[in-house]
C-alpha cells in the first residue's frame, strides 16, 4: 500500500517533461512564429492553402523540437556519427540515382516521396564536428582541424555538385562555426576574410569586363555567374534574373517608415514580388510593416541569437557548447543571407527566412535546431535540480 501512496503523481511526471525548457528561448520562438503567421496570412491568403500549411508546418516543427529536447546531449553525441554517415551516403545516392527538377539533382525518391538529403547535413554537420572536437578535448592540434575540414568539404562538395549553392553555404557555415568555437586560429581566419574582401572589390572594379557573355568563370556555372553579375547591376536583366531584386527593393522602399499596413501591400498583392511566400517574403513584410516592422523583426532574431549564445556559454560540456554555438549562428546565417539577397546585397541563392518563409522541410530543420538548443539548456537546468 505504501508504494501506491509514495508513487509520483501523473501531473508531476508530466511537469518534469517540460521542466528545464528555456523560457527566454521559447519566448523568442513564439514571437517570431507569430510574425511568420501574420505575414503568411497577408502574403499567402490568396495563394492556395499556404497559410494553413504554414501553420501545420509550424506545429510539426514544434513537435520535432519537443521530442529532440527530451534527448540528452550525451544521446545526441551518440547519434552524430550515424547521422553524418547516413547523410553523406544519401548525398552519394542522390548524385547517382537522384531525381532532377528544374536542372538540379537534389532529390532522392524513397518509397512514395522525394526527400532532399542535403537538409540532413544542416544538423548532422554541427553534431559531427562537435563530437569530433569533444573526443580531442584538451589535445586539439592542427591535424584535427584538417580532419574537420575534410568532414565539411565532402558533403559540401556533393551539395555544390547538385547544384544547391544556398544549402551548401548553410552546411559549410555550420561546420566553420564549430571549428571557430573549437579554437581555430585567427591567423587562418583573417587571410580568408581579406581574400574574400579583395575578391568583392575586384568584382565591382572589373564588373564590365568580366560580366561579358563570352567570359567564362572558373569553377562556376553560367547561371551562378549570371546571378553575381545581376547582383552587381540588376538593370542588365530587368525582366529576367534582375526582376527579383528590382521588385524586392521597390517593395522595401515603398514601405517607408511605418509601412502600407497589414494586407495593403500593392507590390505583394498585385504579384510583382516573385516567390512572395518563400524566398522573398521579407520584401512583402517590409512593404506592409515598414522600417519599424523590420527593426522589430531584427530585434526578434537578435534576441533569439543572443539567447542561443548564452545557452552555449553556460553549457556544461564542450560538445554542448560547440553544438549550441554552431546551431545558433546557423540561424544568424539563415536570416542574414535571406535579408541580404532580398535587399540586393547578396546574390539570390534560395535560402528561406526562419519562421517567416513557407517551406515544410526548412521548418522541420528549424525545429530540429531549436530542439538541440532546448536539449542543451534543459540538460543544464536538470543538473541543477
Amino acid at each position: 500500500m505504501s508504494g501506491i501512496f509514495d508513487s509520483v503523481p501523473l501531473w508531476r511526471r508530466a511537469l518534469r517533461v517540460f521542466m528545464g525548457f528555456d523560457g527566454a528561448l521559447a519566448l523568442a520562438v513564439v514571437m517570431l512564429a507569430a510574425a511568420g503567421l501574420l505575414t503568411m496570412y497577408s502574403a499567402g491568403f490568396d495563394h492556395g492553402t499556404r497559410f494553413v500549411d504554414h501553420g501545420r508546418n509550424m506545429l510539426i516543427a514544434a513537435g520535432v523540437m519537443f521530442v529532440v529536447a527530451q534527448l540528452s546531449p550525451q544521446r545526441l553525441a551518440q547519434l552524430a556519427v550515424p547521422l553524418y554517415v547516413v547523410g553523406v551516403a544519401l548525398l552519394v545516392a542522390t548524385a547517382v540515382f537522384g531525381v532532377t527538377k528544374k536542372g538540379a539533382t537534389r532529390w532522392l525518391h524513397v518509397g512514395v516521396i522525394d526527400i532532399q538529403p542535403s537538409e540532413i547535413l544542416k544538423i548532422a554537420m554541427p553534431l559531427m564536428l562537435a563530437w569530433w572536437f569533444q573526443r580531442r578535448e584538451g589535445q586539439v592540434r592542427g591535424a584535427d582541424f584538417v580532419v574537420a575540414f575534410v568532414l565539411v568539404a565532402v558533403p559540401v562538395g556533393l551539395i555544390v555538385k547538385q547544384p544547391d549553392l544556398g544549402t551548401a553555404i548553410l552546411v559549410m557555415a555550420a561546420g566553420v562555426y564549430v571549428m571557430f568555437f573549437a579554437g581555430l586560429s585567427w591567423k587562418l581566419i583573417l587571410p580568408v576574410i581579406a581574400f574574400g574582401a579583395l575578391c568583392v572589390v575586384a568584382l565591382v572594379w572589373f564588373q564590365t569586363a568580366i560580366c561579358q557573355p563570352d567570359v567564362q568563370w572558373p569553377l562556376m556555372r553560367d547561371y551562378q555567374k549570371h546571378r553575381v553579375c545581376t547582383l552587381l547591376d540588376p538593370t542588365q536583366d530587368p525582366l529576367g534574373k534582375g526582376f527579383h531584386i528590382i521588385q524586392g527593393m521597390i517593395a522595401i522602399g515603398s514601405g517607408g517608415v511605418t509601412g502600407k499596413g497589414f494586407m495593403n501591400g500593392t507590390q505583394t498583392h498585385l504579384e510583382f514580388i516573385p516567390e512572395r511566400t518563400t524566398d522573398f517574403i521579407f520584401a512583402a513584410f517590409s512593404e506592409e510593416f515598414g522600417l519599424l516592422g523590420c527593426i522589430a523583426l531584427l530585434l526578434g532574431f537578435t534576441f533569439l541569437i543572443f539567447r542561443g549564445l548564452m545557452i552555449a556559454a553556460e553549457a556544461p560540456t564542450l560538445f554542448s557548447r560547440l553544438l549550441a554555438g554552431a546551431v545558433t549562428l546557423s540561424f544568424f546565417t539563415y536570416a542574414m543571407v535571406n535579408m541580404g539577397m532580398v535587399t540586393g546585397i547578396l546574390p539570390v541563392v534560395g535560402i528561406p527566412l526562419p519562421f517567416i518563409s513557407y517551406g515544410g522541410t526548412a521548418m522541420v530543420t528549424l525545429g530540429l535546431g531549436l530542439g538541440l538548443l532546448m536539449s542543451v539548456a534543459r540538460s543544464k537546468r536538470l543538473m541543477q535540480t
